[in-house]
């Protein structure tokens, strides 16, 4: 039928009225009636399914295919209730919206007539037969279906209305007739084909044999006018037949998609004209698209039918054909998902029976993989994209009529961003750019270009996925390919089959292909092991068989080729995942990687290795560590990488230090070990040589004598071959560990077992009398040295502490000498006790530590036994150890101790019950003892004051976390006066004794014990030059216990210092850390030093002139603040009429550079600066001025601690003018130069003090 406009006015647009009420269908919910459009529509694999993804490749939401839009229920509940002719009229009606949307985008022929076809003014009508339907009626019409003609046409579902009305028209008449009206639209826009496709595919759900019919004559039609274009050699003049092979493609994919169960009988007849129109039609981008959307909806229609697996299809090799021919012309570049969706088709195809033949499958290879492998490298991708001149989108978007010229607004679209190109001429004359082949008065709101350009495709623009994002998914879908041939014959030939088509491009001379050949064949070999029944790599070896396998890979990865150092790693890692990997295999497999380790070169081989070494140890925790055991001594640079793989997670990690802590607890008795076996034995373990340490393992308890096993003949068939290494080679492992940062946490973890392990480890070597070389190690030596067995337990029992950060206990006990105790057995249990002391006191891990000896306390073992009473005794007095365990539990385990066989084990445990803990009543006893022994204590003259402070820091330690209160600060205060005794025993014990004193107040004093600790600073620094070295010693441990107590940053930089620092760079360390840590106090430093000016020690007297010298050179700015007038009037008084400035050249004094010792702040003689060279001169003009090594600002300041005097009224010198004036008297020259600056530095401060 005929459908003839006749009139002026507003388009149809503009007069429907849009009513979306009812079914939501408006404007504000264009998603919800949206149809789904084949172009729109691609695949995407998900758990062996089809998923539909938009062309940038995201997953879209969509209905089941078996289902229909939320709407369609309610929109065909009111098409039933028309009559036939409303149908009709309803037809024509979206019929005349569609052509007028055609002519509205691509311009009609009416000459002088603008896009409505006629003059404003004039009644619009439609000719319907006989009978004339005015235009104005329309919205009447489509109202009821609440359709929002106002959106664009592909955002209101008029196609879809026209199918579900054809479908529910009863009348074949009507139906035929209208068909053939919708084939007779314009099939230029993409949009008008899907539509029209979309309503023949409705129709067919109960029309099909008459749509199907229509279709076969639409398809003879196009033959024959083919046959007489092709005849002519000329291209078919009608545009309208140029795009409906387009059409029908697309029509016959919805045909299938709405098929249902009849789709299996037809399927070979759809796909044989599907062929038919794409071999009889252009290959252009337009036939391309329409073929491969038509075969994505055969395919998700065969996909939900379960009958399709059975049924023997004829025409799947031709839709191959046709998919591999579009995919040979794709143009090197990657712009879209094209390739994707291709191959994703091809593979569900492959699904379907018969199998292809071996020839198309390998057509189906090369084509995938010469489309794929062949692009540039992604990051060329981006650079190598044609111009966007051969397809701009050109928008022209009004056109006013006048009669002399025509004028556009033009926007032109390049790689989708529109720039305006503002008002261009309109020439009708032929042959103009944008106005070639348009009528005149056509009006343009919007054109994609009728033909396709150069390279894209309709609608193409870079609003595209990254190239890299594009190429991984293109080559996801041929992963997924060539696991689909695969799974469909799992054989060893299949697998030769595919990996011969990849052969080529693993050798080719491009690195991008061959990397990505390589994972594709990664991923091929990986679904091979983790899901094919019969594998490649294990499923019929032998083991010897498969361990050569593994080894011939491990010779690979020295290769100097990445590409096949990568395959052999990714490929071994596949190996192990799969858990392929018996026992039996591990010695050889990790024996053969630690020989080609050396050799990687690439660190990405190495690292993939490592992930491999994990899951071995993972799957096979004994053996791997037995196997890392013997393989050469721990400390080997190359097996280091073992070590830590073995560390990759905690749980790993955990299981390989509780086995290296069993392997240490294997230690045969004395009597069972012959000499000079045994000292053989003991020179293997010195060594670190990887040969003498297997020919442990190969020698065995009978060869060396020694049953690792106690009470076995054959501890072989016991403990296996990692009994046969027993705990010297534990222990060197356990020592290497402590320092792997990948262990941290696990020796942590287990700190507890290995502090008790390594106490009892060394009390055995005593045992054993293999103490040589232990005492012969230089710490400071920077050459590698080889310890002994007792060296490397010592040495990882100070390890310990240290990598633990409990590096105060280490501290403690380092500068108390106190690890020197351990070098004896005569001593060792006064080093015990001595480390448990420290630990209580710092409180650290004591609950682990306490658990654990508790359980070494019912060990058969003596050792065990003594380490562990002597733990818990020294617990007793320095925790409140009621909140770990009961007093009632402790006084059981203790009296156990009574019988023990060993003295010292009873003699202990009868402390440990006699303790405060244990007996509360002794505090107050213990109390009043110390109130009568300070008595005596307080007096002038004591008679044995050794014996007394002696006394009084045994009860100070037998009352631990009791406390002593307010007594705590008289003892104090006297200890500090005895700072400054003749005799060096008493100041010795005077200073160790006050670093526990100032830890013995409880709460209740602990901030004014901190603020006497501040005043005993300066004291504890100028006694670190002491000429008694046991009085040197004391004197850092105590300074440094006051550094802990009032919490400076840098006390273990401080420790440092103090433990091994030497010369002027260690000396100005520990001044900065003492002054920058306390902000604001420089100037009762500095008071507090001139006490000592006028000692008789030469020694402190030297020290105390070059730190105050320091303090006005470094700090003058800074006491100029902090000073008072009472301060300067007080240093005044001792000028004693001192010349107020000396007039001469710039005075110079010391800088505070002490010079070498047998410490830090040790005895130096007098130094002169040397010839020629001045020492920097100070004024508050020049500010602060930075020490001689530049390292003052190193050190943050911190907050003073808060202190019990008013600042600048603190510790008044008891220096008189007289005392000091024998300064300038003084032999020294040094005295006598200092006297001069001083009091010149002294007039020159009270010229900013105010």
């Amino acid at each position: 039928m005929a459908l003839a406009v006749v009139a002026a006015g507003g388009s149809p647009e503009q007069t429907l009225v849009s009513a979306s009420k009812g079914l939501g269908l408006g404007v504000g919910h264009p998603q919800v009636h949206r149809t789904e459009s084949p172009k729109a529509l691609g695949l995407a694999c998900e758990s062996g399914g089809l998923q539909e993804v938009d062309l940038l490749g995201r997953a879209v939401a969509h209905r089941p295919l078996s289902g229909s839009p939320p709407w369609e229920e309610e929109l065909v509940s009111k098409i039933k209730t028309l009559s036939a002719l409303e149908k009709s009229l309803v037809l024509e009606a979206v019929r005349h919206c569609v052509q007028q949307d055609s002519q509205v985008l691509w311009g009609f022929g009416a000459e002088g007539q603008d896009h409505l076809g006629g003059r404003r003014g004039q009644a619009l009508t439609l000719l319907i037969g006989k009978e004339k339907v005015p235009e104005a009626s329309i919205p009447n019409l489509l109202k009821p279906f609440n359709l929002d003609l106002k959106s664009p046409l592909e955002k209101t579902p008029l196609f879809h209305l026209y199918g579900l009305i054809l479908r529910e028209t009863a009348s074949e008449d009507l139906v035929g007739r209208h068909l053939a009206a919708l084939l007779e639209l314009s099939h230029q826009s993409s949009g008008h084909r899907e539509g029209i496709a979309l309503a023949v595919g409705i129709t067919s759900t109960l029309h099909l044999e008459q749509v199907w019919a229509m279709l076969e004559h639409l398809g003879r039609t196009k033959f024959l006018r083919s046959a007489l274009v092709s005849s002519a050699s000329q291209p078919d003049p009608d545009a309208h037949w140029r795009w409906i092979g387009s059409t029908a493609l697309l029509c016959y994919g919805q045909m299938a998609l709405h098929a249902g169960k009849h789709i299996l009988p037809r399927v070979d007849n759809i796909a044989s004209r599907m062929v038919y129109y794409f071999w009889s039609s252009d290959h252009d981008n337009t036939l391309k698209t329409s073929f491969l959307s038509a075969s994505i909806m055969l395919v998700k229609a065969l996909s939900r039918e379960v009958s399709a697996q059975r049924y023997k299809f004829t025409q799947i090799p031709e839709l191959i054909q046709c998919l591999l021919c579009i995919l040979e012309n794709e143009p090197n570049i990657l712009v879209n998902l094209f390739r994707q969706k291709i191959i994703l088709v091809i593979t569900e195809l492959s699904h379907l029976r018969p199998r292809l033949k071996p020839t198309l499958k390998s057509r189906i290879l090369q084509t995938c993989m010469q489309s794929l492998y062949t692009l540039p490298p992604t990051e060329v991708l981006k650079t190598s994209l044609p111009p966007l001149d051969p397809a701009l989108d050109v928008v022209v978007t009004a056109l006013s009529p006048g009669p002399r010229s025509r004028t556009a607004e033009v926007r032109i679209q390049r790689g989708g961003r529109r720039t305006r190109a503002g008002r261009h001429a309109w020439s009708p004359a032929p042959g103009g750019v944008l106005g070639a082949g348009l009528p005149r008065g056509a009006r343009i709101v919007r054109a994609h270009p009728p033909g396709p350009g150069r390279w894209g495709r309709p609608g193409w623009t870079r609003h595209c996925l990254p190239c890299q994002v594009l190429y991984q998914k293109s080559a996801q879908a041929l992963d997924l390919l060539l696991q689909n041939f695969i799974s469909e014959n799992e054989s060893m030939d299949e697998i030769c089959f595919l990996l011969q088509h990849a052969e080529p491009w693993l050798k080719s001379n491009k690195s991008h292909e061959c990397r990505r050949v390589v994972q594709s064949i990664f991923l091929l070999l990986k679904y091979v092991l983790d899901y094919v029944r019969l594998t490649a790599l294990d499923g019929n070896l032998t083991v010897a068989q498969h361990t050569q396998l593994v080894l011939t890979l491990l010779q690979g990865l020295c290769s100097r080729d990445i590409l096949r150092c990568n395959l052999a790693a990714e490929l071994l890692l596949m190996i192990v995942e799969g858990w392929s990997v018996k026992p039996e295999q591990v010695a050889e497999i990790l024996q053969g990687l630690f020989q080609e380790l050396p050799c990687i070169i690439f660190r990405d081989v190495l690292q993939t290795m490592m992930k491999a070494v994990t899951l071995l140890g993972t799957q096979h925790t004994q053996q791997t560590v037995e196997v890392m055991l013997s393989l050469c001594h721990p400390s080997e640079r190359h097996v280091m990488p073992l070590w830590k793989a073995l560390a990759a997670n905690s749980r790993l990690a955990r299981k390989v230090v509780t086995l290296l802590y069993v392997k240490l607890k294997l230690r045969p008795p004395r009597e069972l070990i012959r000499f000079p076996v045994q000292a053989e034995l003991m020179s293997l373990l010195v060594s670190p040589s990887a040969t003498l340490y297997k020919a442990i393992n190969i020698q065995g308890p009978r060869d060396t004598s020694v049953a690792w096993q106690r009470g076995s003949p054959d501890a072989e068939s016991q403990g296996g071959a990692g009994s046969r290494q027993g705990s010297p080679v534990a222990l060197g492992a356990i020592y290497e560990l402590l320092y792997i940062r990948e262990y941290k946490a696990t020796v942590r973890w287990a700190f507890a077992g290995i502090l008790l392990g390594l106490l009892t480890q060394l009390h055995y070597l005593f045992e054993l009398d293999v103490v040589e070389g232990i005492a012969d190690h230089q710490e400071e030596s920077l050459e590698t040295q080889a310890l002994s067995p007792c060296r490397t337990c010592l040495e990882a029992l100070k390890g310990l502490f240290w990598t633990t950060n409990y590096w105060e206990v280490f501290a403690y006990l380092k500068l108390l000498r106190g690890w020197e105790l351990f070098e004896r057995l005569e001593t060792y249990t006064e080093g015990v006790a001595l480390l448990a002391r420290a630990m209580a006191h710092y409180d650290c891990e004591v609950k682990a530590v306490l658990g654990q000896a508790v359980i070494f306390l019912k060990s058969p073992e003596e050792r065990d036994n003594i380490v562990a009473i002597l733990i818990i005794t020294e617990f007793l007095n320095g925790q409140e150890l009621t909140q770990y365990m009961s007093r009632k539990t402790m006084d059981n385990f203790l009296s156990l101790g009574l019988n023990n066989p060993n003295q010292l084990v009873r003699a202990m445990s009868l402390k440990g019950l006699s303790s405060i803990l244990l007996q509360p009543k002794k505090v107050v006893l213990l109390r009043n003892r110390l109130a009568v022994l300070l008595d005596s204590f307080l007096k002038p003259e004591p008679k044995d004051l050794l014996g007394l402070m002696e006394i009084l820091g045994d009860i100070l330690h037998r009352l631990g976390t009791q406390g002593v209160g307010a007594i705590s600060l008289k003892i104090a205060q006297h200890l500090l006066q005895l700072f400054e005794n003749e005799k060096e025993g008493v100041r010795g014990g005077a200073i160790f004794l006050y670093g526990d004193v100032i830890y013995s107040g409880g709460k209740k004093f602990r901030q004014a014990l901190k603020s006497h600790a501040f005043q005993a600073l300066v004291p504890l620094l100028f006694h670190l030059a002491d000429s008694c070295p046991d009085v040197v010693m004391k004197a850092k441990l105590t300074f440094l216990r006051c550094a802990v107590l009032l919490r400076w940053e840098f006390r273990k930089e401080l420790f440092g210092k103090l433990a091994w620092g030497r010369g002027l760079g260690a000396e100005n360390d520990i001044l900065i850390y003492m002054v920058e840590s306390n902000f604001g106090n420089y100037h009762q430093f500095l008071m507090r030093a001139l006490v000592y000016l006028v000692s008789p020690d030469r020694h402190l007297k030297l020290v105390a002139m070059k730190f105050i010298g320091g303090l006005l050179q470094d700090y003058f700015a800074d006491l100029c603040f902090c000073l008072k007038k009472d301060d300067v009037s007080t240093l005044r008084k001792c000028e004693h009429r001192a010349a107020l400035r000396r007039v001469g050249p710039p005075h110079t004094h010391l800088t505070w550079a002490l010079g070498t010792g047998p410490g830090p702040l040790g005895p130096t003689p007098p130094m002169e600066p040397p010839a020629g060279q001045c020492l920097p001169q100070t004024s508050v003009s020049r500010g602060r001025v930075p020490s001689p090594h530049g390292r003052l600002s190193a050190a943050p300041r911190q907050a003073a601690p808060p202190q019990s005097h008013p600042r600048g009224c603190a510790v008044r010198p008891r220096v008189s003018a007289a005392d000091l004036e024998l300064l300038k008297q003084d032999p020294d020259s040094e005295s006598r130069k200092f006297y001069k600056i001083f009091f010149e530095d002294v007039v020159e401060l009270s010229q900013y003090v105010t």
